[in-house]
């Protein structure tokens, strides 16, 4: 935690740069949220919001599936600028040929459709679309949870792919008007701390009590004007995983000459929340009191200063030995790494959309100039975001510095950031600045017995470990002068010389070129009057992430393939799922039906239960798989994100939240939940779900559930069975 920041609840009064207590004339239309979400809207109802943006973007795991949803439902161009990218599958050599097979795919889409392709290695998805297509006063989509470009004056949105199918077939994205909370950044910071320090501790402070869950960060203040670009661009993407919706800052000059260094001048306007606007609460921020930051493993929330934690390093280890042994981690053996009372780290990583900025890996290299790595087991490999970003370093001279110090230079690659890139040792210890350290993304394979760990931190902190050897260190510890502002070109003549450029030029005559790997949607049936479901799943744990639901990594290859991806749903959390979930596929309806008395119109499917599932990426194939195997619906107590519960839904799954928490403790695997009259139910707008819990036993139980704030497409969405169903019979 950090004690540089002070939540407030609202509501509140933003007057003058002050925010006050609401006198009752403070107004929400004056937010820059507010406007935004208001020019997009198109269903004449400021409270219900049907949004159609400006432009969207996908990579490699999800813009196959996307535009194969999007065909099955009728798609014949791209009705608005799509950028599909190639930087997560680009290094990943699982499954042979299946991910050039993939790019090869998304060119031919680029051109019969009318969208940008990007190569592999050429720019990471966030870093593109920051150069090349964000904008003051604009909307856009993309299919990863990190679409986040609030500081160039953009509202991005992560979702799932079926959200991105339903634009490219003319619907729309259906919320209500959310709620805005003003995080306000006075001060400076000092020289040893980046962007990555002020992310966490926002984090730390913010995610486990759901202070902005769902709800849009807009950021006011002093502050910001004694931020770079860079600097920004780094805190924002990292607001993800406090799970908001999505971000906005004011904009100034800085942000105007970023965009006039892209060449792309005209797309600034001055952004800034007017006196009288009302915020739903506050997080207060005095960048001169921050210092550098540590995430310990498994969460980017497992905050504490870097000085307080090498305090008694070997007491929040043993912590983190804790955690590991209960997600099956059980040789995950920290504390060694303590060693005379330093911490040793085995690996460093700066790369990614908020790591690998130009700003950072110089930093970086003044950190490094004229010194070593070392010789031992320790590593620092770097990952520009584009490769205008790389040639910039090239050309200032930040590259060579680092390469003579021992650093490994590698092409912008998103890898580090789920685990398909630099994989540590058994046991090892990772820091990396980066976006996650949930448990796997290292890589960690528990049933094979192989574990190891990532701690998030700043580069500049990086860079002061790899200085001292990979002794994990604090950049505030160095000399005064040591980082200096530095100036950056854009030259994009990577981009001229090798994206395709096809925006709003569909060539019909071209065909789609298609792998053996690449397959349609197996067929979904619809909701029918009854549903019978079937626990596969039970899992207590606090929040379950998407790469618990679908592992990272070396899945995802497989991502265009759903019957074969499916194969990996839960399998490094719950085993045992896929084999049940298809046995409970194979059941004979009929005869377990009249075995309960039940109608025969009804549905049976299988059914997980998480306390708090779908936190992190905003990947679909965490809900599809489980569609793919015969599920019919989850059950939790909350839903960490929107994204999650909307990919559900597209998905034809029931999001049931339980009324009351504590009959969790109900379940178990095997049970059965009958749901009478659930498709009526659904059809009449209610919300309340009485299901009837069949015990092993034979004992019966009543459970009080919810499908509350379902939109009235949801709804058709569900009652079809899917998203494909629903615009194939539209």
């Amino acid at each position: 935690m950090s004690n540089a920041i002070r939540l407030v609840n609202g509501p509140l009064l933003y007057q003058n740069g002050a925010l006050l207590p609401d006198d009752g004339t403070a107004s929400r239309e004056k937010t820059m949220a507010w406007s935004i979400l208001q020019s997009h809207n198109t269903s004449g109802n400021p409270e219900k919001l049907k949004i159609r943006f400006d432009g969207m973007a996908s990579h490699d795991i999800t813009y196959v599936g996307i535009i194969q949803t999007a065909r099955a439902s009728g798609m014949t161009r791209f009705p608005l600028p799509y950028v599909l990218t190639c930087c997560h599958n680009s290094l990943c050599a699982v499954g042979g040929t299946i991910n050039a097979d993939d790019h090869t795919f998304g060119l031919s889409a680029a051109k019969k459709y009318g969208g940008t392709f990007v190569p592999p290695h050429i720019a990471v998805i966030h870093q593109y679309m920051r150069e090349m297509m964000a904008g003051c006063g604009k909307m856009l989509l993309g299919s990863d949870s990190h679409t986040r470009y609030g500081a160039l004056g953009t509202l991005g949105v992560g979702e799932g792919g079926p959200e991105l199918a339903k634009q490219l077939v003319g619907r729309t994205y259906d919320i209500d008007t959310p709620e805005v909370i003003a995080i306000h950044l006075s001060g400076t910071p000092a020289m040893g701390v980046g962007p990555q320090d002020v992310a966490l501790a926002i984090i730390g402070e913010v995610f486990k009590n759901g202070f902005v869950k769902n709800k849009v960060m807009e950021f006011v203040g002093p502050g910001i004007a004694n931020l770079p670009m860079d600097y920004r661009l780094g805190i924002d993407v990292m607001t993800t995983e406090t799970t908001c919706l999505t971000s906005i800052w004011e904009t100034d000059e800085t942000v105007r000459e970023y965009l006039a260094i892209h060449g792309r001048e005209n797309e600034y306007a001055k952004l800034s929340a007017a006196d009288g606007a009302k915020y739903d609460g506050a997080v207060m921020i005095d960048l001169s009191a921050m210092r550098p930051m540590i995430a310990l493993p498994f969460h980017p929330s497992n905050t504490y200063e870097i000085a307080e934690f090498l305090k008694n390093p070997g007491d929040y280890l043993r912590e983190v030995e804790k955690e590991a042994a209960a997600n099956g981690m059980v040789g995950c053996k920290l504390t060694d790494k303590v060693v005379d009372g330093k911490v040793l780290v085995d690996q460093g990583v700066i790369g990614g959309c908020a790591g690998g900025l130009f700003d950072n890996l110089c930093a970086a290299a003044d950190v490094l100039r004229g010194k070593s790595v070392g010789t031992g087991a320790f590593t620092l490999n770097a990952y520009p975001a584009s490769q205008p970003v790389y040639l910039g370093l090239i050309e200032n001279g930040a590259a060579a510095d680092l390469i003579a110090a021992g650093a490994a230079f590698k092409t912008a690659f998103c890898g580090p950031c789920f685990g398909a890139g630099d994989v540590p040792r058994n046991n090892g210890l990772s820091i990396r600045h980066t976006t996650r350290n949930f448990p796997n993304r290292e890589g960690s394979k528990p049933g094979d017995r192989q574990a190891a760990a990532v701690a998030l931190m700043d580069a500049r902190s990086i860079a002061a470990t790899a200085a001292a050897g990979g002794v994990l260190t604090s950049a505030d510890t160095l000399p005064a002068g040591t980082i200096v502002p530095v100036s950056y070109k854009f030259n994009d003549s990577s981009y001229k010389n090798r994206v395709y450029n096809g925006i709003g030029q569909p060539d019909e005559a071209a065909e789609l070129v298609f792998g053996p790997n690449i397959t349609d949607w197996p067929q979904m049936p619809h909701l029918t009057d009854h549903l019978l479901l079937k626990f596969a799943s039970v899992i207590h744990d606090p929040v379950t992430t998407t790469d618990e639901l679908i592992p990272s990594g070396e899945t995802s290859s497989y991502r265009s393939n759903p019957l074969r991806l499916a194969e990996f749903a839960l399998s490094r959390k719950d085993p045992d799922y896929v084999p049940r979930a298809k046995a409970c596929a194979a059941e004979d309806a009929a005869e377990l039906l009249a075995k309960h008395g039940l109608p025969t119109d009804t549905m049976l499917k299988s059914v997980i239960f998480a306390t708090k599932p779908g936190d992190g990426s905003a990947r679909e194939q965490a809900a599809s798989c489980q569609r793919v195997l015969g599920g019919g619906a989850n059950v939790a107590v909350e839903y960490a994100t929107k994204r999650y519960r909307s990919n559900l839904i597209n998905w034809g799954m029931l999001p049931l939240r339980l009324k009351n928490a504590d009959d969790n403790a109900l379940f178990a695997i095997g049970d059965y939940l009958f749901l009478k009259d659930i498709r009526s139910a659904i059809a009449a707008k209610s919300s309340d779900v009485v299901g009837l819990l069949l015990k092993a036993d034979g004992s019966t139980v009543p459970v009080a559930m919810t499908l509350d704030g379902l939109t009235d497409a949801e709804r058709e969405i569900l009652l079809a069975g899917s998203l494909i169903n629903y615009y194939a019979q539209a």
